[in-house]
């Protein structure tokens, strides 16, 4: 490995149903499994229903509206190609569906994230060919409206 591969940020596996799901992103769509049969939505992809075992699915858009469920603040990195990132906060969002990510809030600083805050989907592009689904305020602060959600 060199110095350059051990700076660079590690990027998801984009092989089997997660190539579905981020070529959505890619497009600017959030879309998740859903199964056909019971109509459970389900994250991360993956070929059979944890709710009834099913194995038929559409890809289905995402609201994209959603609140914070949890976050951690990372003070340390534990990847080099974060290092300059310090502090971040990788969050849980849980989306309108029920639906889980693990993503981040990008336009809140890590001091103002709080459980339950309202965020909307945005799309960042961080390598050639690869956008990762990110959130931001849904009420930006100071403003007494939700904006573009």
């Amino acid at each position: 490995m060199t110095a350059a591969d051990a700076s660079a940020l590690p990027l998801p596996g984009r092989d089997g149903f997660a190539g579905a799901f981020y070529e959505a992103c890619r497009s600017g769509e959030l879309r998740f499994q859903r199964c056909s049969a019971c109509g459970a939505w389900r994250h991360v992809p993956r070929a059979l229903c944890a709710a009834c075992g099913s194995p038929a699915f559409t890809w289905t858009p995402s609201s994209g509206r959603g609140r914070v469920f949890t976050y951690t603040i990372v003070t340390r990195a534990m990847h080099p190609g974060f290092a300059a990132r310090v502090p971040y906060a990788p969050a849980v969002i849980e989306l309108e569906e029920g639906v889980r990510i693990l993503s981040e809030v990008v336009d809140c600083p890590v001091e103002e994230l709080r459980i339950d805050l309202p965020v909307v989907v945005v799309f960042q592009e961080v390598a050639e060919g690869v956008t990762l689904p990110k959130f931001r305020r849904a009420v930006p602060a100071g403003a007494g409206r939700e904006a573009g959600g």
